[in-house]
């Protein structure tokens, strides 16, 4: 099981402006120290081991979109945010190959930064394409429609030649898609939105996105901590501090980096994921704040480690 993110920012789309770019170029000829280098070879090195994240590369400003690839069969994809729209070039490629054509794509929620990829996505007007939605609205649909009618956007839904069809999903029952055995949850967020756990070959991947975990809810605590049990791999939400979490944004949504880390601690998962990043936050923010959070797990002690991760547009992880 192959975890391929393709977007990773919450809330809408963020471009690199130009002063960002010559900031980093800047940056890394500073830290080069004016060393000379004979390849590439060795320029590739020292980008790797001696330039941090927010000088080497960036996290990324497409919003969320997760592959999860299992080498063979149909595609599955969590969510359908601007990254969907590369993921859908690289799957025509793929296609072409000789990959299936079925897409198999599970819905946290339809807010615009998670349904936006999809008027983009070639794949859909291939009439030998199947796509299977699944997901625990009942408008699922409606909202597809919805942001492609004529006044938002110039290509109508029912101009898409693929066979698309719209399965519901009930919260605590187990179905099999795509040789994946997949569980939901419902989650706390505005018009509700679902968490999935996905298990094949004896590896576990949950994908936990637009999800507020509250302090004074122990029930629904437990019942995530049993969700995240023992997971190769928890995609998290961690948008905001934790004060801001339990403050001035209570009740917006989202959730961070310490409960993420509580959570899948409790939980005995082997590695969390930050992401839906705060879109207001550069590449520096969210250097710091993923530091931060493997400080956090190192002082907290549980007697099993988690590695904290932090997620950008293209990384790819191995369960």
């Amino acid at each position: 099981m192959l975890v391929r993110f393709w977007g990773t920012r919450g809330s809408i789309p963020k471009a690199m402006r130009a002063e960002v770019v010559r900031s980093k170029v800047i940056a890394a000829l500073v830290a080069a120290d004016g060393r000379r280098f004979d390849s590439e070879t060795a320029v590739a090195r020292f980008v790797d081991e001696e330039l941090e994240m927010p000088v080497a590369g960036t996290y990324g400003g497409a919003t969320s979109c997760v592959e999860v690839d299992g080498g063979e069969g149909d595609f599955l994809v969590c969510d359908m945010g601007s990254g969907f729209r590369e993921f859908g070039i690289d799957a025509a490629r793929r296609m072409a190959e000789g990959h299936s054509k079925t897409f198999n794509i599970f819905m946290s929620h339809m807010h615009w930064d998670h349904i936006m990829g999809f008027p983009f996505f070639g794949p859909s007007f291939d009439p030998e394409v199947k796509i299977r939605f699944f997901g625990g609205h009942d408008d699922l649909e409606e909202a597809l429609r919805r942001q492609q009618e004529e006044i938002s956007f110039p290509v109508p839904f029912e101009w898409l030649k693929a066979n698309i069809e719209f399965n519901k999903v009930v919260p605590g029952e187990t179905v099999e898609v795509g040789g994946y055995q997949v569980s939901t949850v419902k989650q706390y967020h505005s018009h509700d939105s679902y968490g999935y756990r996905f298990e094949a070959g004896g590896k576990s991947l949950v994908y936990s996105t637009d999800s507020e975990h509250k302090d004074d809810d122990p029930e629904s605590e437990d019942m995530f901590v049993e969700f995240f049990r023992d997971a190769d791999l928890v995609i998290f939400d961690t948008m905001y501090s934790l004060l801001d979490a339990w403050t001035i944004k209570q009740d917006w949504g989202h959730s961070s980096n310490v409960v993420a880390v509580d959570l899948c601690s409790r939980a005995g998962a082997h590695r969390v994921a930050m992401f839906h990043h705060e879109p207001i936050h550069d590449d520096a923010d969210i250097h710091r704040v993923h530091t931060e959070t493997i400080r956090y797990e190192e002082l907290i002690g549980r007697n099993s480690r988690l590695e904290v991760l932090c997620a950008y547009d293209g990384m790819e992880v191995a369960l």
